[in-house]
């Protein structure tokens, strides 16, 4: 799979520096990935819930942290949307409703 954009996930890095390894073991295994639909991302992490759409989470270093990507399965890309500690991720998902 394409993750457009790895900067992304290098800042939140930063930001989270506890999450860093973690957010870069996701990247390597998710780059050498071929997902066709969302039952292989399943496959690769039986925790990743879909959303809406194509919006899938992740769970991140234990569950401490939820990593949100949009997936375009015809063209192999992974968006980064957002991420962020399960405080945050449940503020921000109240904010939508």
């Amino acid at each position: 799979m394409h993750v457009i954009t790895r900067k992304a996930l290098l800042e939140y890095g930063k930001k989270y520096p506890d999450a860093k390894g973690q957010l870069d073991a996701w990247y390597g295994f998710v780059k050498k990935e071929k997902w066709n639909n969302f039952s292989d991302v399943k496959k690769f992490s039986n925790s990743a819930d879909l959303i809406k759409g194509h919006i899938v989470v992740f769970n991140i270093k234990g569950n401490h942290y939820r990593l949100e990507v949009g997936i375009a399965f015809k063209i192999s890309s992974i968006y980064i949307k957002w991420f962020g500690t399960h405080k945050e991720y449940y503020k921000r998902n109240k904010e939508r409703r």
